[in-house]
This record gives structure tokens, sequence and C-alpha cells, in this order.
């Protein structure tokens, strides 16, 4: 038998092991003294906590469930995610007023909203935009179209005003159909143009476009317009169209006159135009509107047009103290002259309206004036819903996009006029109001429970209005199952319309008092 050999010099003592912190807090030196800062990844906390209201509206109108169910969208991958994760991601991005793919990255830990509108996860940035990619552009159209239009359908059943206009969005790469054309913010800029088109007053977009940025004339935009009306059935039909000086040219009123269509449009100031207006100035026996507004009706006809038509010459005297500035260039340098004039001196701004309504003057005047409320949508859809941005290179997916983004501002924009009955609330104001908030989820014996944290000025009044809003879905709930998804929707527009409809008619008649 061998023994091991005898170890001479005992080994040293082992190494400790360093020890690991209990608390991974970071120490961070403030004001109010030393705070501990951590990070809990695994919570179940939202920043969009007042989601489930919203999300609760759209699966009682039965919006959400059949809008993923008709995508054309489809993968042959068994890794693929499911269309309801891509779609739920972008639904989720919008309403957080994202401009940008890469900014999805910032859902990517929301652990709440995800589960609660049925997804498994939330898609990354790279698989969002390779999903529109995806998409046939014609069937990815024609989903979006009939959604828009299942939108606000039953709405047109009382009169409405169709506004039409193109807004520029200006791009910074190469992206297809970038064309440098008008633009009068980034001159020189290529961009792309907007054909949009919008039911007045609600603010809800019926149809857009996107086109090169050298198309931005009417001519563009007629036959998407030809379209949207060939889709709507008779009794949806705007009362009349309306729009700004691009439009009055013969080739559009010819097609619409064609289709027995009203319009009302403002014409460009060329020669015979502005023979009329010296015509009727001269003439005088004005009718005064208000505040300064004249106005009178002719018939014209120019030269570029197949027949006369009706026209309404509305002027504006400038107020006496204003000083008014001409400025010219001279030398390669700006020059500004003062218009001098006797003390008497009467100066007046004029515009010339050609329509085919028979509506009084006034009215016809207050119906133009009323459009400048087209021009707040285009502002509210750039800078807070992301048509200025999700840019790509391909014209396709910017088209369906755009299309997406006008869909959900629409679902959101009848959400808040059901939770704020007549009061229109953009979202710069209605997010952070009704939606921004510390959501957590908690779950005991199969009872979930979402716990608000809200720092809102408004909070009484939000409470208030989402109580009454869940009394109302509670009474909805109660008759829902006697009811197709066409009617339950229609219940809940009822709801939202009650405090707010105005036919074209009930507006004239409380305008007619104050024409005298």
């Amino acid at each position: 038998m061998v023994l091991p050999p005898a170890i001479i010099h005992p080994q040293g003592e082992v190494t400790n092991v360093p020890k690991k912190a209990l608390s991974q807090a970071i120490e961070v030196e403030t004001f109010d003294g030393k705070v501990f800062v951590e990070w809990d990844p695994d919570a179940a906390v939202t920043p969009l906590g007042q989601l489930p209201f919203f999300i609760e509206f759209l699966k009682i109108g039965h919006l959400f469930t059949s809008w993923v169910n008709d995508c054309p969208l489809v993968y042959k991958s068994n890794n693929a995610p499911e269309k309801i994760d891509v779609l739920g991601t972008f639904l989720l991005s919008v309403l957080s007023g994202h401009k940008r793919y890469s900014h999805i990255t910032s859902l990517l830990n929301d652990k709440v909203n995800c589960g609660l509108l049925g997804m498994n996860k939330i898609v990354s940035d790279d698989s969002a935009r390779r999903a529109l990619k995806k998409i046939e552009e014609s069937d990815g159209i024609q989903w979006l179209q009939k959604h828009l239009q299942i939108s606000y359908e039953p709405l047109l059943k009382k009169p409405w005003i169709l506004d039409t206009d193109v807004t520029v969005k200006p791009l910074y790469g190469h992206q297809q159909g970038a064309d440098i054309g008008y633009n009068p913010h980034k001159p020189g800029r290529p961009s792309h143009t907007y054909h949009t088109y919008i039911m007045s007053n609600l603010r809800l977009v019926l149809e857009v476009e996107v086109q090169s940025g050298i198309q931005t004339q009417s001519a563009y935009s007629l036959p998407g317009l030809i379209r949207l009306l060939d889709r709507l059935p008779d009794d949806c039909q705007p009362r009349f169209v309306r729009g700004d000086c691009d439009w009055g040219s013969d080739h559009v009123m010819t097609q619409l006159e064609t289709r027995k269509q009203d319009y009302l449009f403002k014409l460009k100031k060329s020669k015979y135009v502005k023979e009329l207006i010296y015509k009727h100035h001269c003439l005088g026996e004005w009718n005064y509107f208000n505040e300064g507004w004249e106005v009178k009706s002719d018939t014209l006809q120019l030269q570029s047009w197949e027949k006369t038509r009706r026209v309404v010459i509305v002027r504006r005297r400038l107020n006496s103290d204003s000083i008014i500035g001409m400025e010219y260039e001279a030398n390669n340098q700006k020059q500004l002259a003062f218009i001098d004039g006797p003390e008497d001196i009467r100066a007046y701004e004029y515009a010339v309206l050609v329509t085919s309504l028979q509506d009084e003057e006034i009215t016809i005047l207050q119906h133009y004036r009323d459009r400048a409320d087209c021009e707040n949508t285009f502002d509210e859809m750039k800078n807070q819903w992301g048509w200025a941005g999700f840019t790509t290179q391909d014209l396709t997916s910017c088209q369906l996009i755009s299309r997406l983004i006008a869909l959900v501002y629409n679902w959101w924009s009848l959400f808040v006029r059901l939770a704020n009955p007549g009061k229109r609330l953009e979202a710069i104001t209605s997010r952070p109001l009704m939606l921004t908030s510390i959501g957590r989820l908690t779950e005991s014996g199969r009872q979930k429970r979402m716990v608000i944290t809200s720092s809102h000025g408004r909070l009484k009044h939000i409470q208030a209005s989402y109580k009454r809003l869940s009394a109302f879905f509670t009474t909805l709930k109660s008759t829902a199952p006697q009811l197709t998804s066409p009617s339950c929707w229609e219940q809940i527009l009822a709801k939202i319309m009650d405090e707010f409809v105005v036919s074209v008619a009930d507006y004239a008649q409380k305008l007619a008092p104050e024409s005298g």
C-alpha cells in the first residue's frame, strides 16, 4: 500500500468570493437628499394607464377585431409575429404620438396594454416596417378604406360638408416619389403631397392619398375625390364640396356638375375676376354681414369656362388704423415703402367665390369662412399624429401608414367626443388628460385590477367623464347581444352626436338673425 506524499507546506487560505449586493440601486444626490434609484423590468406597469377605457370603446364598437381579421398581411414563417401583434403595435405607437418607426422601441417593455389588446408581444420597429412592405398595395388600401368608411359612414346620414385640400410633407432622404415641387416652408426640399378629404366640423378624415411632391394641383386630387363619392351610398353624399382657389377650374366644376354634386370654391384673381370686382366696387349696394364683411352676387364666365356660373363677391374693409406697407427688391436688397393717402381712405380686401348652391350670399360667405377649420385638421395630423413622420423609401408603405394613422385618429377623436360631449380636444390636450398616466396591473383570485396614478390638474374631471362613459357602456352591453356589430357602432355614434350634430339648414337659421 502506497500512501500519498505528505504535504510539507499547507495551502493558503481560500480566496473569499465577492458578495453581491442585495440591491442594484444607484445612489443619486438630489436637493432633497440622497435617493436610491433602481429598475424593475418585470413590473406590470404602463405609461398609458387610462388606455383600458379606449380598448373597451374599440371592443364594444367591434372596430379592432374586425380590422385585424380583415388585414391582408400574410406570413409564411413559423417564427413570424401574429397580425394582431403587428397592428396592435402600430395602434399603441400612433396613440403615443410617435413620428418615427424607431420610437416603437419605447413600447417593448409595456406588459399591460399588450395583454389587454389580446396581443402576445410588442414587435420591434424593424418587424413593423417589414410588415407594411409585405402587404400588397391595392389590397392594403382597400382594407384601410373599408375600415375608414366604417368609422364615419353612420354619421353621413345627416347633411354634411366635404372639405378637400393638399398638404406638403418635406422629406430628407431618397424616397420614392420625393420630388421638388410647391413647398412654401422648405423651398427646394423634396416632398410628398397628402391629398386629403375631410368631413367638416367633425374633423374626421374620409380618405388620404400620398402622391409625388410635384402633384399638388386639384387635377391630381379630383380622381380620388370621385372615387370616394362613388363609394358612398346615395343617402350619404355630402351637401357640397368645398375647396380653395386651386379647385375653381372648369374641369373640376364640370365633373361635379355631371354628378349633380354642389360645390363652393374660391377663384384666383385673374383678369376677368378683377374686372368683376372693379365693376361691383363702383356700383355699391352691398349686403352687410358683420365685422366689416359685405357680399354681392353675380354671374361670370371666364375664358376657360364652357358656361356661365354663379359667383359671390366678398369684401372686407381694412381697419383705418392699419399701416399698409409694400415690400419690393431694389439693388438686391429688400425695401419697404408705406402707402400714404387721405385720412378718409377706404382700403378693402376682396375675394370671389364660385358655387352651384342657391343659398343666399351671407350663408355662402359663412360656409367658406368655416373652411378655415380644415387647416386646423392638417396642423393636428402633421404635428400631433405622425403625418410628418413614419417615412420609408417605398411609396406603398407611406400610402398604408398615412391611412392607418387617419383611422386611429378617427377612432380616438370619436372616443374623446364621447367622453367629453360638445367639446373638441386636440391630441396635444386629450392625450395628457385621457391617456397618459401610470397604470399598475395586479391580479388576484382571477380578478385583474388596474390602479391608475395621474398627475394631471383636471384629474377629477376625467374621473367623472370615465364614470359616465362606463355607465353608458354598461347599459349598451346589456342590449348588445340583441344588436348586430354595425347597430352597436351606430348606437355609440348616436350617443356621440347627441350634443353635437347641427345640420347645415339649422346652422343657416342661427346666422340669419345676425345678418339682419
